[in-house]
């Protein structure tokens, strides 16, 4: 069955993080953008948390790479968030790690994020 919302994680997957220090970016990414849907697409946010607040993370092999889809997400009109690391365990200081996309619509995520790898 396909959803009718989700939201997308696009993390890099060049930057080698260990599992702990890279699912807690997911959700750095997943609690940002998620808010900035609360405030301000409120009935988009309302259906997805109503329909189990579906969650896809895929992975891009650069910094170029996610700031290309960033672009485009924010060019179609969605949510995203960009989470940029303090630097204080694995990662340096301002190091962009993932983004976020949505929640919103399925098919306007899958326009950008269809064709790239689930994690």
């Amino acid at each position: 069955m396909t959803q009718k919302f989700k939201q997308v994680i696009v993390i890099r997957s060049d930057l080698k993080m260990g599992k702990g220090k890279l699912s807690a970016q997911v959700a750095h990414a997943a609690v940002l953008a998620t808010e900035k849907a609360r405030k301000t697409r409120k009935r988009v946010y309302r259906e997805w948390t109503s329909t189990g607040q579906a969650k896809i993370v895929v992975k891009v092999n650069s910094l170029d790479a996610l700031l290309d889809i960033h672009l485009i997400a924010e060019r179609e009109g969605l949510i995203t968030s960009i989470i940029e690391d303090r630097g204080l365990t694995q990662l340096k200081s301002g190091t962009i790690s993932c983004i976020g996309i949505g929640p919103d619509y399925s098919s306007k995520i899958d326009r950008i994020t269809s064709s790239l790898k689930l994690l």
